[in-house]
């Protein structure tokens, strides 16, 4: 009898020994397709190039897109723009659900599930026009994609080597610098509400965003920004803390 229980103990061992394996080799498997398939994305992008407009061309909402995002727009009308910070691994489409807020949390480019998701723009804030403050979320992932780089801005030198990071919607491809690094919490009553500030009221709420994020820097920029100004704020997952996030907050330089 006792033998009889030691074999099926060895037999349950055993199964839950591969159907481990099974999971890590599926979740490899899925990390690799997804990275092929965000390469793709911008090989599409690089070989379409740039578009001179003639003359400037206003921001907004019914707008054809830009040569180089016209594709993509066309397999996946949910495109809201494209994110890359030179010399990083962050190099990808933003999406924008307002109707579905955090569709791409867990979905991909082409809609099917997917634990890496698609960086997404909250669902109040306008990349299109831009509003105020576009927040983008992206997940932190343990083999370094997606938003999990931007780690580095912890530390100074690494903000010395990547100040200015690339926002481009789809009619207007912009510059952002960096103006202030920061670690908070959310969903706890005690950090910092960075994400509901889209568009300020008045000139206050915009000075009083752009001074709480710069008394949680973790270092001194030097940039700051003023009413009037534009700002994208990108945010992931943090573990030092329960549902902490690290928070990189730019004002825009310039069109290119």
């Amino acid at each position: 009898m006792r033998k009889k229980i030691y074999f099926i103990g060895f037999l349950l061992c055993a199964l839950l020994s591969v159907v481990s394996l099974c999971q890590v080799i599926s979740h490899y498997a899925d990390a690799c397709r997804r990275e092929e398939e965000f390469a793709r994305l911008a090989g599409i992008v690089e070989q379409a190039g740039e578009e001179t407009p003639e003359g400037e061309m206003p921001e907004g909402e019914n707008q054809s897109p830009l040569n180089k995002y016209r594709e993509l727009f066309s397999r996946n009308n949910e495109m809201a723009g494209w994110i890359c910070i030179e010399g990083t691994k962050i190099n990808y489409p933003v999406m924008h659900t307002p109707e579905n807020p955090d569709f791409y949390l867990k979905h991909s480019f082409d809609r099917e599930y997917s634990a890496y998701g698609v960086p997404y723009a909250a669902a109040h804030c306008s990349p299109s026009l831009p509003s105020d403050n576009v927040v983008i979320y992206g997940h932190h992932m343990k083999n370094g994609t997606m938003f999990t780089e931007l780690e580095g801005y912890e530390d100074k030198d690494f903000y010395e080597k990547h100040k200015v990071i690339h926002f481009d919607t789809l009619t207007r491809a912009g510059d952002y610098e960096v103006m202030a690094a920061f670690k908070t919490t959310v969903y706890d009553g005690r950090g910092f509400r960075f994400y509901l500030f889209a568009n300020a009221k008045t000139e206050e709420d915009f000075r009083t965003y752009v001074s709480e994020c710069k008394s949680l820097a973790l270092y001194e920029t030097g940039v700051t920004a003023e009413y009037g100004d534009k700002l994208v704020t990108l945010s992931t997952c943090e573990y030092s803390h329960k549902n902490g996030r690290l928070v990189v907050v730019a004002r825009k330089i310039g069109s290119r």
